[in-house]
């Protein structure tokens, strides 16, 4: 099964929600070099098996990431996050409407283009920005107060990522290191990997089931780097089955072997890391696209389902 999204514009950003009485409903955002983008709400119609736009907004410069919040229970208010020169929260209610503008000015009236964040599974009033500003900024979005802003690294970072537990993050940058803090004690944190050449690390994934296992992707590579956590600075697995750069990587949300990996060589590749180490090159599942694949996002909803984005489409592919 296969169903695709035309939009009217090059598509970067976009992401699954998360709300169970919302199936196969996305938030997806223009790749315009202009200043004025586009976030839209979308959803698979299933009798006409199409999708049909049921909100869009402007949006200011293009979206770095979508997420909706992570709450698989429906429990909580229906939001979703972007992030670009701010954080901002949306209300999915009948459409898109701004919740929250949040620009981190604690320091300074400057505030660094937002790279990424990630919404903290276990605390959902939590979220964490990365920033070309070498740093990391904890939020507590419900209050709209910054928490912690973090020096984390010595050049821009690139992502962020929070682990199983609700005080951990790793964070990845152009200084070409991963590292994993505590906001228990910021007094330290923990070089997970340094790339050997300093070349700058784009992308950080936590394995959803197993709090051991990262995923990274370093900048203009065909390989992605698997860690254990438990030995720092030396790579487990070594995905290189990419012809050309990798862009995008998802680990399964119910599996801990299960990972997708996409890139400029208009591939999804799907990867059983179970009883595997050292470079590995011949993927469990492919799916080829028409053009260069820019992201990538595995539905913790749906869990057999999978989205690319490539050109101006976005595709929903059944595993």
């Amino acid at each position: 099964e296969v169903y695709t999204y035309t939009a009217p514009w090059n598509v970067f950003a976009f992401n699954f929600s998360c709300n169970p009485h919302e199936s196969f409903r996305l938030g997806v955002s223009s790749f315009l070099e202009d200043t004025e983008n586009y976030l839209e709400l979308i959803k698979l119609d299933p009798v006409h098996n199409k999708f049909r736009v049921v909100g869009q907004v402007p949006h200011s410069y293009s979206p770095t990431k979508i997420q909706f919040i992570p709450d698989l229970e429906g429990n909580y208010s229906d939001i979703l996050a972007t992030s670009s020169d701010s954080l901002k929260l949306w209300s999915c209610n009948g459409g898109l409407s701004l919740v929250s503008d949040l620009v981190n000015t604690r320091y300074t009236q400057y505030s660094g283009p937002i790279t990424s964040f990630d919404w903290n599974p276990s605390n959902l009033s939590v979220i964490g920005t990365a920033s070309i500003d070498k740093t990391c900024t904890i939020w507590d979005v419900e209050n709209e107060v910054v928490l912690k802003q973090i020096l984390t690294h010595n050049k821009e970072v690139n992502d962020i990522a929070f682990g199983h537990d609700s005080k951990v993050f790793a964070s990845v940058s152009a200084d070409g290191s991963l590292r994993r803090f505590d906001l228990r004690d910021l007094s330290q944190c923990t070089i997970l990997y340094e790339n050997r050449d300093c070349s700058p690390i784009m992308r950080v994934a936590w394995n959803k089931v197993d709090p051991h296992f990262l995923a990274i992707i370093s900048m203009e590579s065909p390989l992605v780097t698997v860690l254990d956590t438990r030995h720092p600075g030396v790579p487990i697995v070594q995905l290189c089955g990419h012809s050309k750069y990798v862009n995008s990587i998802a680990w399964a949300p119910n599996s801990n072997c299960y990972i997708c990996t996409a890139g400029d060589d208009c591939q999804a590749l799907i990867w059983d890391l179970k009883q595997t180490t050292g470079q590995v090159s011949a993927p469990m599942m492919m799916y080829n696209s028409e053009a260069e694949i820019m992201m990538l996002n595995w539905s913790a909803l749906q869990q057999d389902w999978l989205a690319i984005s490539f050109e101006k489409s976005l595709r929903l592919l059944k595993l």
